[in-house]
């Protein structure tokens, strides 16, 4: 009979959101060898007593099961082992201010970030029981790209941690450049921000704000653009890059860790993420790949990067990480040692 674990994760289907897709995600590659289940609060039932390991995603919106957890854990020697997923909203706002994000830290077995310099955001005292997971997504074959002009695309939602005033104001400075275009797809979730794109698109012909598409409509302009734009401000890990690098389009992103914790410190597409003309020089450059060596340079770093973000790499990583709570819930600590990236 297969163990049973339990994924926490805020939202559920009906959100079908990063920290859904996450779980969602979580569950399949582990099926296999365990009986997993997704909840919103634990103890959720009966079958919480059988549990032998919880993954809560999010120290501060999952922090509500991670207090029940650690009650049981006083109380008993009985509980499961808690490992608890850091997102980028987690490492780079909560976990500074919020004493719930703060307290969910101290207590977890283990912290799991989603990028290499994720570890970075967390006090020195609990760097040594957190691991690196990059998330997976399934390669894509590359489309043919118009040679009329370099497509752009960005794909975030309109709000302030996706920085879309950077992309704004670099349209702006493009035009009337008809050799560079923009498309932009993501869903308005701040009112002054769409007015802002519909502004914007009014204005310059070279950029389209195509609002919310389906993923899978969203992908296949990924495999059709030259280059992906990520102007975040804050990232703990976005799937977007990992669609673009496993699509074999190259990206240019926004100097900030989660973004540069996924491509490599010496990745050369990096801007600052409200650096409009920074952000424009990088597509003059890839818009002059025939001359400028830029272009097919990002799009060889990004092809090394690619197997990071394999779905047999996250899944072995997710099974070590439970092979290792479990090891270390029979000692007397119960925490996590030697830090490795997995």
């Amino acid at each position: 009979m297969k163990q049973q674990v339990v994924i926490i994760s805020p939202a559920l289907a009906d959100a079908n959101n990063g920290n859904w897709q996450t779980a969602r995600r979580w569950q399949q590659l582990l099926q296999p060898r365990y009986q997993v289940r997704i909840a919103s609060h634990w103890p959720d039932g009966p079958e919480a007593g059988a549990d032998v390991a919880m993954l809560a995603l999010h120290a501060r919106k999952s922090a509500a099961a991670i207090a029940a957890w650690s009650r049981m854990r006083s109380e008993q020697t009985q509980s499961p082992a808690l490992a608890v997923v850091l997102t980028g909203t987690d490492l780079y706002r909560d976990i500074h201010s919020d004493e719930a994000a703060q307290s969910s830290l101290h207590v977890a077995q283990c912290l799991v970030v989603l990028q290499e310099l994720g570890a970075e955001a967390l006090p020195p005292a609990l760097r040594n029981k957190t691991r690196v997971i990059f998330q997976s997504t399934s390669a894509r074959q590359t489309l043919p790209k118009t040679s009329r002009h370099l497509r752009a695309l960005m794909v975030g939602h309109l709000r302030q941690e996706k920085s879309p005033q950077t992309l704004f104001n670099a349209a702006q400075l493009l035009a009337p450049n008809g050799t560079i275009c923009i498309d932009h797809i993501g869903a308005s979730l701040d009112v002054t921000l769409g007015e802002q794109a519909q502004t914007t698109a009014a204005q310059c012909l070279n950029y389209r704000w195509l609002g919310a598409l389906t993923h899978a409509q969203t992908r296949r302009r990924i495999q059709q653009a030259h280059v992906l734009v990520h102007t975040s401000a804050m990232e703990g890990g976005a799937h977007v890059l990992m669609e673009a690098v496993r699509s074999g389009t190259p990206v240019l992103a926004s100097r900030i860790a989660g973004n540069v914790g996924m491509l490599g410190a010496d990745y050369l597409g990096y801007f600052d993420w409200d650096d409009a003309q920074q952000l424009v020089q990088l597509l003059r450059r890839c818009d002059n790949r025939g001359t400028d060596p830029l272009y097919s340079q990002l799009h060889m770093q990004c092809g090394a990067r690619a197997p990071l973000f394999a779905q047999q790499a996250e899944r072995a990583a997710l099974l070590h990480l439970l092979d290792e709570l479990q090891d270390n819930s029979k000692q007397p600590n119960n925490a996590c040692k030697h830090p490795v990236s997995l």
